[in-house]
């Protein structure tokens, strides 16, 4: 870029403040993401406009929406900012320090907190902050550098990659299956207690997977728990039969401590995914977390075909 053409460019803060209302699409929601009133919003919003020369917002009563010239400019600011963010984390010295990673609460509970000792064994330079406040993280503010997401894989000027299914099928302990007389069919967990955390429609739709149709209060007697842990736990003490994620107990029905009786599951939409600006695909940190996650992943996948037909569910 030439020096003309730079002094063309409208001043980068109303650009900020053009891409933060655009996706919000509301001019509170960006003063507040940015620390600035609305009034400050709303002349920026003037000032770029005057600039570009046409509207890039339709003021309605209640809110905003983009014009078709704001519609247009969005995504190519929104990628700007993410390639120029990732531009200058990268000239810091990312080849160590500090990795940043924010979670979905149950995936890391579940799963990734048991593993991150091999991930800093395999990388002692790279010390690890995990954050699992349930926020949407902007990842070009810098606060993070990589995070686990769930939904269908796309995120603008993401790049994400599928880690695991969102699945739910029912494990129980195998003395509790021993003295239930062996659950022969899925129709004998009806006389056992039943855990969830979810809705209540979950354990309906794992019985119709299975070729059950059950009514609507099939889990009202059950234990209501608050995550997957939990439940996992309760499992392994006979308490009850759980929806659990295979995933998250390999090594329990590695062990023998949990069974899965039927082979019936049931899938929410989306996967969890590991996510990170596109722009920092290659500092090495970053590649590094990708890179042994990946793996982590694949060996769960060996080891989860291995449990399903070691365990009595083939």
């Amino acid at each position: 870029m030439d020096e003309g053409s730079a002094s063309r460019l409208p001043p980068l803060p109303a650009i900020r403040v053009f891409e933060a209302a655009a996706r919000h699409l509301s001019f509170t929601r960006a003063a507040a993401e940015l620390g600035m009133t609305q009034a400050a919003v709303s002349y920026q919003i003037r000032l770029l406009e005057d600039r570009v020369g046409a509207p890039l917002f339709r003021r309605l009563t209640r809110k905003v929406e983009l014009t078709e010239t704001g519609e247009r400019l969005a995504p190519a600011v929104t990628e700007a900012l993410a390639r120029l963010a990732g531009a200058f984390a990268a000239a810091r010295d990312d080849t160590g320090g500090l990795l940043s990673i924010t979670s979905i609460h149950t995936f890391a509970t579940n799963w990734l907190v048991p593993r991150l000792g091999r991930f800093q064994l395999a990388h002692p330079g790279i010390a690890v902050r995990l954050d699992t406040r349930t926020k949407l993280v902007d990842f070009t503010r810098g606060d993070s550098d990589v995070g686990i997401r769930h939904g269908i894989g796309v995120w603008p000027g993401l790049a994400a990659h599928p880690l695991m299914p969102i699945e739910y099928t029912a494990l129980c302990s195998p003395a509790l299956r021993d003295r239930a007389g062996g659950l022969a069919h899925p129709r004998d967990l009806l006389q056992l207690p039943l855990m969830w955390d979810g809705g209540d429609s979950y354990w309906q739709r794992w019985f119709a997977a299975a070729g059950l149709a059950v009514p609507e209060s099939v889990s009202n007697g059950g234990l209501r728990l608050e995550n997957q842990q939990m439940m996992g736990r309760a499992a392994q003490a006979g308490q009850g039969v759980a929806l659990l994620n295979p995933t998250f107990f390999l090594d329990e029905l590695a062990a023998g401590e949990l069974v899965r009786p039927f082979p019936a599951s049931i899938r929410d939409e989306g996967s969890y995914h590991l996510v990170y600006l596109d722009s920092r695909r290659d500092v090495p940190k970053i590649a590094a977390f990708r890179d042994w996650i990946l793996a982590e992943i694949a060996a769960d996948e060996r080891q989860g075909a291995s449990s399903t037909r070691d365990n009595g569910s083939a």
